[in-house]
């Protein structure tokens, strides 16, 4: 090859990765600095995402993925990370606390009030906003509402597939029948850590759990290889998978398709196993953005999205529901229901294993897979496993103290 040849090919190389640059940086052109953004959303959400940003005219460049911790994690130990990170629960933010800068006078305090700004031990104010909000504690069914209470195992719609058994599906089941046995106070102890996993609490609620799926051994091990989402350009597990009942937060309605407006939903207290129970809390889970870079751009992209405008047009475009308690409740009888979950008096508590410390939340994961692999197995064991690996968490680490609360 010639030096003539590879001048050649150099300069092409050049032109065509520029004009990647510039494919996939919406909203300002490849001289300008643009602020980088790692978040949870691809494909129809990640699309209405960036609609939302090409309106603030701030360049940008946004990667989704569906592994945002392991992506975040690798970008942080090359010493590279996004100027914004937005990962599903803020669990995992905590641990980058040393290194977030704060938001503070990015967003009105007023509109983001329990239980979305949790508190935390050693940690600052304001570390981190929510940008989208999903409710958890209620079950989905089409037709006739629900006779029985509680629900028997062939009733229901159980999913625990998402690109390789995960174990979320289930762990929300043991955190709603914690959250509706209890109380939301017991719960929080639980979630942040200061009720051991073996405590009467979280074995009776994991035993129930293992009962309904002892039901029908055969059902919960297929329950292991469904994929939550439903058969694949389907119309969701509601629709297509043979079942009467799914205990799913709000974002299922978005695998429904053009079925949605035949799903409803009903608060999960009375339908959970060994119930009926008095609906207590509601579950809530959050995607949260977190601020690693200092520019006045990424500063800026952040109070545009925490605003009421913001979240406004994401939650238009998007279809999610927002935590911002100044943006109106979307229209549709369904969404006004949801959305009224957020404003009642009952408390609010984040997602547990949101919140856990990630090897703790991989722990609960693995547990929840083998209760579903052999239900009819004692409980205590795997809670014990779980224990060690909570007792085996540095110190060191800033820890959440309150993940509930009720709405402003």
């Amino acid at each position: 090859m010639t030096r003539r040849t590879r001048a050649l090919l150099l300069v092409l190389a050049l032109l065509l990765t520029a004009a990647g640059c510039g494919l996939s940086a919406p909203g300002g052109s490849d001289e300008e600095p643009k602020v980088t953004i790692l978040g949870p959303w691809t494909d129809d959400q990640e699309r209405h995402f960036k609609e939302v940003l090409d309106g603030f005219g701030i360049p940008y460049t946004y990667q989704g993925t569906a592994a945002t911790r392991e992506v975040l994690l690798a970008e942080v130990q090359a010493g590279n990370p996004p100027d914004i990170a937005i990962l599903p629960g803020v669990g995992e933010l905590v641990e980058y606390a040393g290194q977030l800068r704060s938001l503070s006078g990015l967003y009105e305090a007023k509109e983001y009030g329990s239980p979305w700004q949790p508190r935390a031990e050693d940690i600052p104010d304001k570390l981190w906003v929510p940008l989208k909000a999903d409710l958890k504690s209620i079950v989905w069914y089409r037709g006739a509402a629900p006779d029985r209470s509680p629900a028997p195992l062939d009733a229901w719609c159980i999913g625990m597939g998402d690109d390789g058994s995960s174990g979320w599906p289930g762990s929300d089941w043991i955190e709603d029948l914690i959250l509706q046995r209890e109380g939301s106070a017991v719960y929080e102890q639980w979630a942040t850590g200061e009720l051991n996993w073996t405590e009467g609490p979280v074995v009776r609620a994991w035993t129930a759990w293992a009962g309904l799926l002892a039901e029908d051994r055969k059902a919960a091990r297929t329950a292991l290889m469904n994929d939550h989402r439903g058969p694949v350009g389907g119309h969701g597990l509601l629709f297509g998978g043979g079942c009467a009942l799914e205990h799913q937060g709000s974002f299922a309605r978005a695998f429904y398709g053009d079925r949605k407006e035949r799903a409803e939903f009903m608060d999960s207290a009375s339908l959970l196993p060994g119930g009926p129970y008095k609906v207590q809390a509601h579950e809530v889970s959050a995607d949260f953005a977190a601020l690693f870079g200092r520019s006045g751009p990424a500063r800026d992209m952040i109070r545009r999205l925490a605003s009421r405008d913001g979240q406004e047009d994401w939650g238009r475009r998007g279809g999610v529901f927002s935590p911002n308690a100044a943006v109106p409740a979307k229209e549709g009888a369904v969404e006004k229901e949801i959305s009224s979950r957020f404003t009642d008096r009952l408390p609010l508590c984040l997602d547990a294993s949101d919140v856990m410390p990630a090897a703790v939340r991989d722990a609960f994961y693995e547990a929840v897979l083998l209760t579903v692999a052999h239900p009819e197995k004692p409980v205590r064991e795997l809670l014990k496993g779980i224990q060690k690996v909570q007792d085996a968490q540095s110190s060191d680490i800033p820890r959440l103290t309150g993940v509930c609360g009720r709405p402003q």
